[in-house]
């Protein structure tokens, strides 16, 4: 199902990004002191080929463009650096963005910290914050019809498949997405899934 504009009316994407900290992670804006690390890990085909806005070659003007980007949001929505809790290593990033249907989930780890359990572990917080802190009823996301993994995770955090469609990814061109939502209703019959 793909809601329609006047469906959207009453939703604000608008939300607060407090820091939010999880069993092992940190989610945090994203600082000048990030560069170098966030240069190096985003600079991989691999990563860059599931996303959309990610491009590749990746260099550290690009970073200081995201940090710069993040810092003076022109968009609702939250950018986070994801680092780990006990030495506040950079691993990745992850945010809640406006997107053609609303408010959208969106993350990216490293290649050396992919099979952690990280990315289930931020989308579930980011989850969490997206229906706490803002009256919306349904939350995106999106994932290459390739990206087995971040499937996985999409399906752990309760989102419904709702169709397909295409997307213009700056590193791999023109690519198939499988597009899911997640209503407020589902969320909240899920919510023991940190004590779990």
């Amino acid at each position: 199902m793909v809601l329609e504009k006047e469906d959207l009316e009453d939703e604000s994407p608008t939300i607060d990004c407090p820091v939010l900290v999880t069993e092992r992670l940190v989610l945090r804006p994203p600082h000048l002191d990030d560069i170098p690390e966030l240069a190096e890990l985003a600079n991989s085909r691999r990563v860059a080929d599931m996303l959309g806005r990610m491009p590749h070659p990746y260099s550290e003007q690009d970073a200081r463009n995201f940090v710069d980007n993040a810092r003076n949001p022109v968009q609702a929505g939250c950018n986070y650096a994801v680092s780990l809790a006990g030495n506040g290593a950079f691993i990745g990033c992850a945010g809640l963005h406006g997107g053609p249907d609303g408010l959208e989930l969106g993350y990216w780890f490293g290649e050396p910290y992919w099979g952690h359990g990280y990315a289930t572990e931020v989308a579930h917080a980011l989850v969490d914050l997206a229906f706490r802190a803002s009256a919306i009823e349904r939350l995106y996301v999106q994932c290459r019809v390739t990206n087995n993994a971040s499937r996985r995770v999409i399906h752990k955090c309760g989102f419904q498949y709702f169709g397909q469609g295409m997307l213009e990814s700056h590193a791999a061109g023109r690519v198939p997405v499988e597009r899911y939502s997640l209503d407020r209703r589902t969320w909240v019959s899920l919510r023991s899934w940190g004590r779990n």
